[in-house]
């Protein structure tokens, strides 16, 4: 049987100063509840929830709508598990040029902001293969599921020359497209790169899974250290991939495109 989601408590909706009676699940984002044009959320890692919110309400991005946050009464961003945010309406679309040139342009409006503290401690999949591309990490990787690949590619990798800056590493699939409205975000995975890996990364899964070929990286080829920021993070995925317990074939196979796609730039 599927877990049932728990809508937000009473006093969790009072101090966002929203209707609890009016809450209803906002499909497609588990454990999410609309009430008017706000969304409360369940946090799984408050330490990332607060500083979203903080990170969100430093920033306006012209023609990208954020899911600007809300305190609550007492001026919390989170409270008993839960945060809150305005609604972004819209739906993930196959867009990949509308993904990068988002990537663009959130990491231009990013590129003060400092390293969060918590990058340090994670040790979660995507940190561990995110070292690993930039080889700040060493690891074994499954030959049957990225690691072959990532062998083939991996002595093409050249010093990158560019500064590190706070960027969002999972853009495409997460980005909100809405008609002619412009394009929604309502997270931020963060990882201290080079703006450009940002977009890079949006280029190789659009490639992987999205159903985009190699022109979309040869459209955005005029951005800086493209080639070595495309290879890492090519890297970064197949690392992803061999080392994510649950990865599937299909994945992989996407992902050999991707790289292939790659392997001609570097």
């Amino acid at each position: 049987m599927a877990p049932t989601r728990e809508p937000p408590p009473a006093h969790v909706c009072t101090a966002f100063g929203v209707s609890h009676s009016d809450a209803e699940p906002l499909p497609g984002e588990g454990n999410a509840w609309l009430s008017g044009d706000i969304v409360l959320r369940q946090v799984s890692d408050r330490a990332h929830a607060v500083w979203l919110a903080r990170t969100f309400a430093a920033i306006d991005i012209p023609d990208l709508r954020l899911a600007k946050p809300l305190r609550t009464t007492d001026g919390r961003w989170v409270i008993a598990g839960w945060s809150a945010s305005r609604h972004v309406t819209g739906t993930p679309e196959d867009r990949p040029d509308a993904v990068v040139l988002t990537a663009v342009k959130l990491h231009s409006a990013t590129s003060g902001l400092p390293r969060p503290d918590f990058l340090s401690r994670r040790q979660d999949v995507s940190a561990i293969a995110e070292r690993i591309a930039w080889e700040e990490q060493d690891i074994e990787l499954d030959e049957t599921k990225g690691g072959r690949w990532f062998e083939i590619l991996a002595p093409a990798r050249r010093p990158v020359n560019l500064p590190d800056q706070l960027v969002h590493a999972e853009l495409f699939g997460t980005i909100l497209f809405d008609g002619d409205a412009p394009p929604g975000l309502v997270d931020f995975v963060p990882h201290f790169r080079p703006a450009e890996w940002g977009a890079a990364v949006a280029a190789v899964d659009a490639i992987a899974w999205g159903g985009a070929d190699g022109e979309l990286l040869r459209r955005w080829s005029h951005l800086p250290e493209w080639p070595q920021l495309l290879l890492r993070a090519a890297l970064f995925r197949l690392a992803f991939n061999a080392l994510h317990p649950r990865s599937t074939a299909s994945a992989l196979d996407g992902l050999r495109a991707a790289a292939s796609e790659v392997s001609e730039f570097v």
